[in-house]
């Protein structure tokens, strides 16, 4: 007996020990999340390096200039809303994407959209802090958060095929 309760002491300490080795989520879901490091999501790749046909045709390096290999995010954002590659230019908007933007901003354009979705969103976090268990063992309370705000899928596709709305990337309706 004595033995029996010395392993299952030695196993439940070997248990701890182990699970206290591992480290934290990522803490990317918790509301909670305080960290320092850098930000995952702000780092762009570099566009791969190609030998011109022309090398007389390349700029002339400046300090603080950009490269080929430069990433663009806002040229390629641009792109995959159906801009022209031709017409978007550094400085403003060009001429054939003002449609684009007309149908971007057809709702109205906030100015200040970031610091208002910010502020907006601490004070919705500071007023769905979480369970006392939760905020105690550090759990995610991202979900529970936010529930309340997302989409029910399936109830939104059949509101849409009853106004008569075709939904050709959903799944086709089922025949009973």
């Amino acid at each position: 007996m004595a033995l029996a309760r010395s392993l299952l002491i030695l196993a439940l300490t070997a248990a701890a020990g182990l699970t206290s080795c591992t480290p934290r989520g990522s803490g990317l879901l918790n509301l909670r999340a305080t960290s320092t490091g850098p930000d995952e999501f702000a780092i762009l790749p570099t566009k791969p390096l190609v030998l011109p046909k022309d090398l007389a045709a390349l700029p002339e390096p400046t300090q603080g200039g950009t490269n080929l290999a430069d990433p663009t995010p806002g040229l390629d954002a641009a792109l995959a809303l159906g801009g022209n590659a031709k017409s978007i230019k550094r400085a403003g908007v060009a001429r054939g994407d003002q449609g684009l933007i007309a149908a971007a901003g057809r709702y109205g354009v906030a100015p200040d959209i970031r610091v208002s979705l910010a502020a907006e969103d601490k004070q919705f976090r500071k007023d769905n802090p979480g369970k006392l268990l939760e905020r105690l063992f550090n759990v995610s309370t991202y979900f529970s958060a936010y529930e309340p705000m997302t989409l029910d899928r399936y109830g939104e596709l059949a509101r849409l095929r009853r106004l008569g709305i075709r939904t050709p990337a959903a799944p086709p309706e089922t025949v009973e």
